[in-house]
């Protein structure tokens, strides 16, 4: 039976990621040490294909929380505590951004659009590039063995590797 990998790999580190900055929508440059720690796992290897933009594999949108860290954020609105520790039995939603079920939901569909086109089209291999809390979705929600969200983090630069069978 053929089968179908998705290499799903975590962005190289910016400036935001090494001051611990919640950066969704924002597009920053690799920092110096993020490019230099990519240049070394790259090896000298060449890249086989041109990247394709899917936009809904955009990390989550943060809102008013964008950019900040934190600190800052835990400082100035009690609902990032419940947001980050899941408590409470309320969901909440970073002002003006997105829900993480709304941001699941989309993440796994552009991943089961992403499989279902490769199954299509034949390509057999192909590697996302992404934030980690799109890595952490997908991997969350059909990675095996099962594991939770943060379980799924991985380094910059860094990731897993699925095989997807047919049926």
């Amino acid at each position: 039976m053929k089968s179908y990998v998705i290499h799903l790999i975590r962005h190289g580190a910016t400036e935001g990621n090494e001051q611990g900055r919640y950066i969704g929508s924002t597009d920053l440059p690799l920092s110096a040490a993020g490019e230099a720690r990519l240049r070394r796992l790259h090896g000298g290897n060449e890249y086989p294909a041109k990247p394709a933009l899917i936009e809904d594999f955009r990390e989550c949108d943060f809102g008013e929380w964008e950019g900040k860290t934190a600190q800052e954020i835990a400082a100035s609105d009690d609902r990032f505590r419940r947001w980050i520790s899941g408590d409470g039995g309320q969901p909440v939603t970073p002002p003006g951004g997105e829900s993480g079920g709304e941001f699941a939901r989309r993440v796994c569909a552009a991943f089961e659009k992403l499989a279902e086109g490769m199954m299509r089209s034949g390509i057999l291999s192909a590697v996302v590039v992404a934030h980690g809390g799109v890595l952490m979705s997908v991997l969350s929600a059909y990675g095996l063995p099962r594991a939770k969200f943060y379980d799924w983090m991985t380094e910059p630069g860094c990731g897993y590797s699925m095989r997807l069978t047919p049926g």
